[in-house]
């Protein structure tokens, strides 16, 4: 076997297969809280200082080289809410979302237990607040959607000639769906509102 050969036989036959470009992975928890009305769902409000502030989320954040979605996703709510991992019992991961700025954000849904709950105390430096969210409204409620197009921007010196392609060739193009519940003055929307979505279906 020649050297080149060998280095593309060492490179790819161990390789779990990503998403091509994904630059970034993020975990999040979806997290399930018991109560007097049946399950909800846990969301936080972005500190306003932050990147987004003030916009509805689930605990969760980038992930470190080498580690799991979940181990991801705890650590992540142990940072932001104090509550301890051991008392988060993993569900499953929904279906992850491929953002079109490059990223992949992966869910993980997750029972929070009362001890976890009476532990939960938010960062001031990452969380503005909490609050919980009934299932049944979700179920109950259809949300609003909203829609936009993506719309691709070539350059005007984009080498047409040296590809084969003529100046109006149909680019690909996209939309993308914006869901938006409103629930006691806080909107769930965008991509938390697609995982919310999907725990439904």
């Amino acid at each position: 076997m020649t050297g080149e050969l060998e280095r593309l036989r060492r490179r790819f036959e161990e390789h779990v297969p990503g998403l091509l470009g994904a630059a970034r992975s993020y975990a999040v928890l979806c997290p399930l809280v018991e109560g007097e009305d049946g399950l909800a769902l846990l969301f936080e409000v972005r500190a306003p200082q932050l990147r987004q502030g003030g916009e509805v989320c689930f605990p969760g954040g980038r992930m470190e080289p080498g580690e799991s979605i979940l181990d991801c996703a705890l650590r992540e709510t142990e940072e932001e809410l104090s509550i301890p991992r051991e008392e988060v019992r993993p569900l499953g991961t929904p279906d992850f979302i491929c953002s079109q700025r490059g990223f992949l954000l992966h869910p993980v849904l997750g029972l929070v237990s009362p001890a976890g709950l009476e532990a939960l105390r938010p960062s001031p430096a990452e969380v503005a607040a909490v609050f919980t969210v009934p299932l049944s409204f979700f179920r109950e409620t259809e949300p609003e959607v909203w829609r936009y197009d993506l719309v691709p921007r070539v350059p005007e010196d984009f080498p047409y000639a040296a590809v084969g392609i003529p100046r109006t060739y149909p680019w690909s193009r996209g939309r993308t769906e914006v869901p938006i519940w409103r629930y006691q003055g806080r909107a769930v929307w965008g991509m938390t509102a697609r995982l919310v979505r999907e725990i439904l279906r």
